[in-house]
C-alpha cells in the first residue's frame, strides 16, 4: 500500500506549540507580504505544487491521502478546488480508499466542505483541542467551541461518516475536570475516531520561548500521566479501541494512512517540509515556502535532503515505528519483512525495558506496556 500527504503551509494564526511548518496568512496583505519577500500567495503556492504532482512516479497509485497541514481550510474556496483538481489531474486516484482532509473549525465552510466531499474526500480532521474557551485562548486556536460543534454538525449534515476529533490534554491552567468535560463532549458527539496529545513544549515555539522566560509552567509528568489514563479510560468505556499511542476509532475506522506509516509502507509528500518514503529512500522538502515555490517555478526539485537507509537501520526504524500501534510486532512477520530478528537487533535494549516494565512480550509479539505507552519517545530512543 502507498499513500499520498500533500502539507498546507498557511493558517489565520500560528498556535503558540505548533512545530509544523506554516506561515501566518493574516498578518498582512498579500501584497504588503509580496514585497517583503514574506510568503508567496496561494497562486504561486499552488503552481509550484502542479509542478511536483507532475513530477511523481508514473508508477505511483496511491491508496490513500492525507491534506494536511498547516490548516488546508485556510485556503479560499476557488483555490481550494484547484488543489483538489490539481490531485485528479496529475494522480491515478483510482485505488484511493480513504482520503482525508484536516481542518480548523474556525476556516470551514458549507461551501469548502461540499468542495471537499465532491472531490472523494471521505474522512474529515477537526482540530478541536478543546471546548473550554480558556484552553483554546492560550492555545492560540482561532476557534469556539461552539464553532467546533458547528463545524462537526455541518459535516454530519452533509453525509460525513468518517470524523476524526483532536484533542489536547495537560494544558497548564486547564484541569481533570475540564479535561472530563471535553472527554464527555466529543463522546457526544461520537466521532469514529479521536486523537488525544500531550501538549509538548517544541523548540523554536513560543509555547517553548514562555516556558524558558518563566511565563508558563509546564505540567508535570505525574499530572500528565493521569491525564492520559483518563483519557483512555474514558475513551475504551465509550466503545473506542486505542490502536496507536495517541489515536482511538470504532472498530474498522482506524486510519488507513497513519497505519501505513507505522507499518513501514511507502508514501510520498508535496509541499514545503513534507516527507516522502520510496523505493527505499527517504526524501524531505525544504522546510520553507518560498524556496519550495522560487525552486519548483525554476524547473528544480524542491527536495533538500535524501537517505537510504541500510538494512539494518530500515529494520531499527520498522521496530520502532510498528512499536506505536498497540498490538505490538509479531517476531516472526518482523523476521519476514526485514530479515532481522528483533532481540538480534536491540536485545540488550529489549532486555533492559522489559526489566523496567516498559516493553513486554507474548504470544510472539512485542509491545509497549501501559507504562511504557506514555514514554514511548524514551523507549524509542533506547532501541535506536
Amino acid at each position: 500500500m502507498a499513500g499520498l500527504y500533500v502539507h498546507v503551509p498557511y493558517c489565520v494564526r500560528k498556535c503558540i506549540y505548533c512545530d509544523f511548518y506554516s506561515v501566518e496568512s493574516s498578518r498582512d496583505s498579500i501584497a504588503t507580504r509580496l514585497a517583503s519577500s514574506a510568503a508567496p500567495d496561494a497562486n504561486d503556492f499552488l503552481n509550484a505544487l502542479e509542478m511536483e504532482l507532475r513530477s511523481l512516479p508514473r508508477d505511483f497509485r496511491p491508496e490513500t491521502v492525507f491534506i494536511g497541514g498547516g490548516t488546508p481550510t485556510e485556503l479560499s474556496e476557488p483555490d481550494l478546488d484547484r488543489l483538489l483538481q490539481s490531485l485528479h489531474n496529475h494522480l491515478d486516484l483510482s485505488r484511493v480508499t480513504e482520503w482525508t482532509c484536516e481542518a480548523n473549525p474556525g476556516t470551514l465552510t458549507r461551501a469548502k466542505a461540499s468542495l471537499l466531499l465532491s472531490a472523494g474526500v471521505n474522512r474529515i480532521s477537526l482540530g478541536i483541542q478543546s471546548f473550554h474557551a480558556p484552553n483554546l485562548e492560550f492555545l492560540g486556536r482561532i476557534h469556539s467551541g461552539e464553532d467546533a460543534t458547528g463545524a462537526y454538525d455541518l459535516l454530519r449534515g452533509l453525509g460525513v461518516r468518517n470524523i476524526n476529533l483532536d484533542l489536547i490534554y495537560a494544558i497548564p491552567g486547564s484541569s481533570d475536570v475540564i479535561l472530563r468535560e471535553d472527554l464527555e463532549r466529543i463522546i457526544a458527539l461520537a466521532p469514529e475516531h479521536t486523537s488525544g496529545y500531550c501538549l509538548t513544549f517544541e523548540p523554536d515555539t513560543p509555547l517553548f520561548t514562555l516556558k524558558q522566560k518563566g511565563y508558563v509552567l509546564e505540567v508535570d509528568d505525574d499530572r500528565a500521566r493521569s491525564q492520559y489514563h483518563l483519557l483512555r479510560q474514558a475513551t475504551t468505556a465509550a466503545g473506542y479501541r486505542q490502536y496507536e499511542i495517541s489515536n482511538f476509532a470504532r472498530p474498522g475506522y482506524e486510519c488507513r494512512h497513519n497505519l501505513l506509516y507505522w507499518s513501514g509502507g511507502e508514501f510520498l509528500g508535496c509541499g514545503p517540509s513534507a516527507h516522502s518514503y520510496w523505493k527505499g529512500v527517504r526524501r524531505s522538502n525544504v522546510p520553507h515556502i518560498r524556496r519550495y515555490c522560487d525552486a519548483l517555478l525554476n524547473g528544480k526539485s524542491a527536495q533538500i535532503a535524501s537517505e537510504q537507509l541500510d538494512p539494518e537501520g530500515r529494520a531499527r526504524e520498522s521496530l520502532v515505528m510498528s512499536l506505536r500501534r498497540t498490538d505490538g510486532v509479531s517476531r516472526r512477520d518482523f523476521i519476514e519483512d526485514t530479515g532481522f530478528d528483533y532481540y538480534d537487533l536491540c536485545r540488550p535494549a529489549i532486555e533492559s525495558l522489559q526489566g523496567h516494565g516498559l516493553v513486554s512480550e507474548g504470544e510472539g509479539k512485542l509491545a509497549l506496556t501501559e507504562s511504557g505507552l506514555f514514554v514511548s519517545n524514551a523507549v524509542f530512543a533506547e532501541l535506536l
